[in-house]
């Protein structure tokens, strides 16, 4: 092995643990911010944020964009960011953030679900029993709780659900319509079109009026949720598509496989409660991912 390829070798695995933390640390932080902001202000905060960053890049996006695409990079931006943002807020006030991180690994198989359906996407066997043993750790998810069984509670892990419906909604819509787009142009253009729309629903919200008090755990609050913006979305959008161009997409999708045990460890360390069935799930859950990115 040359000096080149070790180091390339060594690269991916740490972009990989980078990203995988990051990731993963999102669902503490989202309970961070709203411990003091509301789920809707959290997630525009976020956004807001990942567009304020890269902002300076969206010139240069714009001109490298083709007119007619633009209107689907605006959409990718919708489908991959915003709306997941807040179904993932929500969905935080009523169920720990462990176990929002174990249901976000079902994003592969709902990917190769929706391809096969509508974009056309050739499945191997194997794939439609990744998919089938997915299924089988999601509805014997819920059964695991410490609890037990709470169907408000699974009324809201569905919200995640759709969230990851739709990340893999975007992911088919930009592999077949916007790849020959650079990546970081496609999120610097999506995020930064996002700002303003984000600023109006904070103003909607009288955020604007919360800032005149001297309240330390409201800033505190607000912080959080930038933090999540600026690593959680900006920097680890960039940091994946490194990660493609160096390792390629195969390796950069199994960075599905880390997330949700670091969300256990965070939720582990803030004393959330976790089963050892829930464990077992996420590791049927995760069997089913493995399968269906196995070439």
């Amino acid at each position: 092995m040359t000096d080149i390829s070790k180091q390339n070798g060594a690269s991916k695995w740490l972009l990989f643990a980078l990203l995988a933390l990051i990731w993963g640390s999102s669902f503490i932080l989202m309970l961070a911010g709203m411990k003091t902001l509301s789920p809707y202000e959290v997630a525009s905060i976020r956004i807001a944020s990942a567009g304020l960053v890269l902002l300076p890049f969206a010139t240069t996006a714009i001109k490298a964009i083709p007119t007619q695409q633009r209107l689907l990079v605006v959409l990718s931006g919708i489908l991959g960011s915003f709306i997941p943002a807040f179904l993932f807020c929500i969905a935080e006030t009523r169920i720990d953030s462990s176990l929002a991180g174990i249901l976000n690994a079902l994003t592969p198989l709902f990917t190769i679900i929706i391809g096969v359906s509508f974009f056309k996407m050739q499945a191997s066997a194997a794939k439609w029993l990744g998919i089938l043993i997915g299924f089988v750790g999601l509805v014997l998810l819920p059964f695991a709780a410490a609890k037990g069984i709470n169907f408000t509670e699974v009324q809201y892990g569905l919200l995640v659900l759709l969230a990851t419906v739709c990340y893999a909604l975007n992911v088919n819509m930009v592999s077949k319509f916007l790849k020959g787009i650079s990546p970081i142009h496609i999120a610097s253009l999506a995020f930064s079109s996002l700002l303003p729309l984000c600023l109006v629903v904070l103003s909607y919200l009288g955020f604007w009026h919360k800032l005149t008090t001297s309240n330390t755990d409201l800033w505190y609050g607000i912080g959080a949720s930038a933090v999540l913006g600026i690593f959680g979305t900006a920097i680890a959008s960039i940091i994946f598509y490194r990660l493609v161009k160096v390792a390629g997409s195969i390796f950069a999708s199994l960075v599905t496989y880390g997330i949700p045990f670091v969300a256990v460890a965070w939720g582990l360390a803030f004393q959330e409660a976790i089963t050892l069935l829930q464990m077992g799930c996420l590791c049927i859950i995760l069997g089913g991912v493995y399968l269906v990115n196995k070439k």
